[in-house]
């Protein structure tokens, strides 16, 4: 059975940090490019971040360069998202999703980010 969970979210201030995990079991991780995509409340799916399989390269999208840097750890079969200076409108539920846009795309259920004073 696929699993992904994420965990590591919560309420956090303007300009405070959090780390997001992805833990994964059934799946062949060290061989899936792993993205994080997030969705606000009323918006589409925003990808986030993506760092394939050996690490070499990430992508971020511009609202986040330069805050997020996403890392993986295939020997703990674990996907990373380090936030930092963390803004209101990174409110939003991040989700682990394995090989994004394509015929292997699986998602995990979600942790809830809240960025608020």
């Amino acid at each position: 059975e696929v699993q992904l969970v994420e965990s590591g979210g919560g309420l956090v201030q303007p300009g405070d940090s959090l780390r997001l995990s992805c833990a994964t079991s059934g799946v062949t991780f060290g061989g899936a490019d792993m993205s994080w995509v997030r969705q606000a409340p009323g918006k589409g799916p925003e990808w986030v971040s993506v760092i394939n399989t050996g690490s070499a390269w990430t992508w971020y999208a511009d609202s986040v360069k330069g805050r997020f840097t996403i890392s993986r750890d295939n020997n703990k079969r674990t996907l990373y998202l380090q936030m930092n200076s963390l803004k209101p409108e990174d409110t939003a539920v991040y989700y682990c999703v394995k090989d994004y846009r394509s015929p292997n795309e699986y998602w995990g259920q979600g942790t809830q980010v809240t960025v608020s004073s």
